[in-house]
This record gives structure tokens, C-alpha cells and sequence, in this order.
């Protein structure tokens, strides 16, 4: 497994642990200062003060419970590099209490930082389950 594999699995598994702890403070760290949030049916959240703002949203509506699977790690070139992934598992709606099968297909663009580690540059997800009617 190469240096940039490892980082950027390493990377991924703290983001996946921080979804399912829904935890803000855990997910901001792993951003780049101009990071960029693309979830569906919303406007991108650019930049940290957006992002957080963003998750805060999130974890406030919701409780996952999820497992990334990493579909393919590709270097862009130095320093950069794209990630596709999938991910199931639950959610539950914190305003009903219901508990609904989750699952996504996501793609992260994500920059090597100066001290070597691997952060998200820019994150955006869609929905592989048929929406609720």
C-alpha cells in the first residue's frame, strides 16, 4: 500500500468515526482551511465558519450510523489526490425518532497538508437510496 493509500485511508476512517459520533469538533480538523462541503438538495458550504455550521446542522437532525467502503484512491499529482467512496448503514431523525436505511456514493478531493497529513479539500455526496415518499 502506498504512503498516499494509507493516509487517505487513515483520513477516511476518522471522518467515518466522526459521522457516527456526530461530532462537529471531530470532522473540522480534518478540513482544509478552504474547505468545501457539497451535501444534495443545498447550497456548498465554503470555508471552515461554513462547514461547521454545516455539520452543526447536520448532527443536530440527525444520528448516523454508517461504514465507509473505499472504492478507489487515485494520486492526482503532488500533493493532491480524489477519493471514491460508498456508505451504509442508518440514520435516525432526531424530530420523529424514525430510523431509516442510509447509503451514499461520495467523492473527496482531498490535499496533503505541510506536516504530510491528508485533509478534505472538497466533499460531496448523493443519495443511492430511492427517496421516501
Amino acid at each position: 500500500m502506498s504512503a498516499t493509500t494509507e493516509g487517505v485511508t487513515a483520513l477516511l476512517a476518522k471522518y467515518n468515526e466522526a459521522l457516527n459520533a456526530s461530532s462537529t469538533d471531530a470532522v473540522m480538523p480534518l478540513y482544509t482551511e478552504d474547505g468545501v462541503f457539497m451535501p444534495p438538495y443545498s447550497q456548498s458550504a465554503v470555508g471552515l465558519a461554513s462547514v461547521r455550521k454545516a455539520y452543526d446542522a447536520v448532527f443536530n437532525a440527525i444520528t448516523l450510523n454508517v461504514k465507509f467502503t473505499i472504492a478507489e484512491i487515485v494520486e492526482l499529482g503532488p500533493g493532491w489526490a480524489f477519493a471514491r467512496t460508498n456508505s451504509a448503514g442508518t440514520t435516525t431523525d432526531h424530530a420523529t425518532g424514525a430510523k431509516s436505511a442510509e447509503g451514499n456514493q461520495e467523492l473527496f478531493v482531498l490535499k496533503r497538508d505541510d506536516d504530510g497529513s491528508w485533509k478534505i479539500a472538497r466533499y460531496s455526496f448523493s443519495p443511492t437510496n430511492p427517496p421516501r415518499h
